[in-house]
């Protein structure tokens, strides 16, 4: 047998060498431990409110009383915070209330083998978590307003459990997915490396690049003053919100909603900020095509989050559509 020329011999013992380091490196890298911070529970302001759903603290706020009952969903990355502009006035037309979901704002976030049954990061766990709040606060029918992947999340607990949905308010939602092969990449989120380097890429959002996301999601930035980019880093005071921000990111699945958009029964809003560049005004017109009977509105000078940058807009367009089903 020929002897393996040295050059090959070589470059095998290279590859093997960055082979072991990527494989053996994150487990030997040294994480800091994050500093300064509480549970989610200290961080509660005057008029929170929390609820035990399944072992875990729930956060929420409401305003109001009466019909109609108006529950608001979030999106990635933001809380309750994201609604301080509309909570108060939805109020003064029924009961409006927003909760955050497990892994933001002041809400419980778990750790793997911490929580009992479904994943609470995963999609089926934040439907299941919807379900158990409405029941929790006796709340029989809703209407649903979703913003972002929160708006995923309301399609999703609509098309499943239509009897407690009266109506749909989309809000720059997250429901025509874009075009991805990185699906194989999936396997490797539940890694031991990645394990242990995913809560310190996620605590990029704590710094500069989370900073920019947020500016990306306003058509002008500088209005975002000091209070707002504060009470958007409140919540990463969370213990272990780096932690659960990972769980949450290898929990997220593809929601696969655009073929079923037509299954859709309850009437349905569907608000676009015209200046949006992460679900662009194009997306959200052709999901209120596809629901039957669905009034599409876009609003200018507004971007992914109209309730925070143009509240006076997204109020009136709100109100409008409210009133027009309750006279049905």
């Amino acid at each position: 047998m020929l002897a393996m020329p040295i050059r090959l011999k070589t470059t095998l013992i290279i590859l093997l060498g960055l082979f072991l380091t990527a494989l053996i490196g994150p487990l030997l890298l040294p994480i800091p431990e994050l500093k300064n911070t509480v549970p989610a529970s200290d961080l509660a302001e005057a008029d929170s409110r929390f609820v035990n759903i399944d072992g875990l603290s729930i956060h929420y706020k409401q305003k109001g009383s009466g019909e109609p009952k108006l529950l608001l969903l979030h999106g990635f990355g933001s809380s309750i915070f994201s609604w301080r502009e509309v909570l108060a006035p939805l109020g003064e037309i029924g009961t409006a209330i927003a909760f955050d979901r497990p892994g933001f704002g002041f809400s419980a976030r778990p750790l793997r083998g911490e929580w009992r049954g479904t994943n609470p990061y995963s999609p089926q766990g934040q439907l299941e978590l919807t379900l158990t709040f409405l029941d929790e606060l006796k709340l029989d029918k809703v209407i649903l307003i979703g913003n972002s992947a929160g708006g995923t999340l309301a399609t999703q607990f609509a098309l499943t459990y239509p009897k407690r949905v009266e109506a749909l308010i989309l809000v720059d939602a997250a429901i025509v997915e874009r075009v991805s092969s990185a699906g194989w990449v999936r396997p490797l989120l539940n890694t031991p490396q990645m394990n242990r380097l995913g809560p310190l890429i996620m605590r990029q959002f704590a710094d500069e690049p989370g900073l920019e996301f947020l500016k990306s999601a306003w058509s002008n930035p500088e209005l975002i003053s000091d209070d707002i980019i504060a009470g958007y880093r409140k919540p990463l005071q969370a213990d272990n919100w780096d932690k659960a921000l990972w769980e949450l990111s290898k929990a997220s699945r593809p929601a696969r909603l655009e073929t079923r958009l037509a299954e859709l029964a309850v009437p349905t809003l569907v608000i676009s900020g015209a200046d949006d560049q992460i679900v662009p005004p194009e997306q959200s017109e052709l999901v209120a095509q596809a629901i039957p009977g669905a009034v599409f509105a876009k609003l200018d000078n507004c971007a992914h989050l109209p309730q925070e940058e143009c509240p006076g807009e997204f109020l009136a367009t709100v109100y409008s559509f409210i009133n027009e089903i309750a006279v049905r």
